[in-house]
């Protein structure tokens, strides 16, 4: 065996919350040396994509009794971390180092300059000052522990021999990945994606690829999740954040499901309209302007192109006036418009925010040192936990928060 490159932190995963945690320990302990393994050939590369390229680096909610409610899993962990690094610390942390949130009126936070390459800079400049060392291209084998020390095997035959583990290694897509985990005795929860947008190849909304509604009431059939929020139409289905937040807490039971699904939108939800009281809008419309063509009537506030789209599909022409309108075409608009019935067939990865539910069991693992209860010395932060938050910056502030406890329970070891 080739002799181990010896550190006293060794880092598994060069993402947000792997550098996180190695900053703030190498910040604690200067005389530490520490290392960061990273599988690829880039650092940051989520920190890179997300938000657009402009990184939702938190969320603009400052009740630590609310925010773990934006947690489909892992909440009772966040309840515990909120109360030590916060969203106040995450904001302080950047600012003192040279860099401003701005909050967007949907409560994303993101840096001043709308680009993530502002957030990459400040966390490698920190790296570099605090000299954490990074091993890229570096995958992990296997892990063990003997006399108080981890041995890292590397793919490329190198070992890295440490006092204190930090798995950081981001979202779980193969439990074969952290078989190591299991042998020192760490239940791993089955992964399944979260975040991502519903197919719906054969319906014929698709064709208005672009159009945004603000505020829609999405429904799962057969199920208890349902979400209110902004809705895109894709060229493949349906996105926005009231589509990512319902895969959020779906995960699982749409996995389940085979992402085989019917879902309920309402489009007028932000109006207040439902069956029965827009029902009772359009007769009233029969008698206040009955001339009035429907086509130009502006009743509602929808794009235009999806307004002329449910005329269509209700078999109501552009001269169809209210006095004209019959009960079946009504019926019809009104059930479009309110409870429109929509066939989900698949699923389409989000990207920019792809978060895998499932990794590693909260239940094992101490809630503020973050370091794990099976075995000493060894810790975890981020997405490797069975810890996922709905879209808006919730994962980074998981990341950030996991990482700076994670960093702060290894500085704070008895075994040094």
């Amino acid at each position: 065996m080739a002799t181990p490159l010896q550190y006293q932190v060794a880092v598994i995963g060069g993402g947000a919350a792997g550098i996180f945690t190695a900053i703030n320990v190498a910040r604690l302990q200067p005389e530490w040396k520490v290392v960061v393994i990273e599988k690829t050939g880039k650092l940051l590369s989520k920190v890179k994509v997300s938000g657009g390229g402009r990184c939702n680096v938190t969320h603009a909610c400052f009740d630590k009794k609310l925010f773990p409610l934006f947690y489909p899993r892992g909440a009772s962990l966040i309840k515990k971390t909120a109360h030590h690094f916060f969203t106040t610390d995450t904001i302080q942390w950047f600012q003192e180092r040279g860099v401003e949130l701005k909050t967007e009126p949907d409560g994303r936070m993101f840096p001043v300059s709308d680009t993530s390459q502002t957030i990459i800079d400040v966390l490698l400049h920190e790296a570099s000052r605090y000299q954490v060392e990074f091993r890229l291209h570096a995958t992990v084998e296997d892990v063990s522990k003997e006399n108080n020390q981890f041995l890292i095997r590397l793919g490329n035959g190198h070992f890295v021999e440490a006092t204190h583990c930090c798995v950081a290694s981001g979202g779980m897509l193969q439990e074969r990945s952290l078989h190591w985990i299991k042998t020192m005795g760490h239940t791993l929860v089955p992964p399944a994606p979260s975040l991502f947008t519903f197919n719906a190849p054969s319906n014929s909304l698709i064709k208005l690829m672009g159009v945004s509604v603000p505020q829609v009431r999405v429904r799962i059939q057969g199920s208890k999740f349902e979400e209110t929020g902004p809705l895109l139409i894709t060229h493949w289905g349906f996105s926005g954040p009231a589509v990512l937040r319902l895969s959020a807490w779906g995960a699982r039971w749409l996995q389940e499901k085979n992402y085989q699904f019917t879902i309920h939108i309402n489009w007028l939800e932000g109006e207040g309209w439902n069956s029965a009281n827009l029902s009772a809008h359009f007769d009233t419309q029969r008698n206040l302007q009955p001339t009035k063509q429907l086509s130009t009537s502006g009743l509602f506030q929808l794009p235009k192109r999806l307004w002329a789209h449910f005329l269509s599909e209700a078999e109501i022409d552009e001269t169809c006036r209210f006095a004209t309108l019959s009960a079946r075409q009504k019926n019809k608009l009104v059930k479009l418009l309110t409870d429109q019935e929509i066939a989900i067939a698949g699923k389409t990865t989000f990207k920019e925010e792809f978060v895998t539910a499932g990794g590693i069991d909260c239940s094992q693992i101490d809630p503020v040192r973050l370091e794990s209860k099976l075995v000493p010395g060894l810790f975890f932060a981020g997405e490797v936990l069975d810890v996922d938050g709905i879209t808006g910056g919730f994962n980074f502030q998981h990341a950030w928060s996991s990482g700076y406890l994670a960093a702060m329970g290894m500085a704070d070891s008895p075994n040094h």
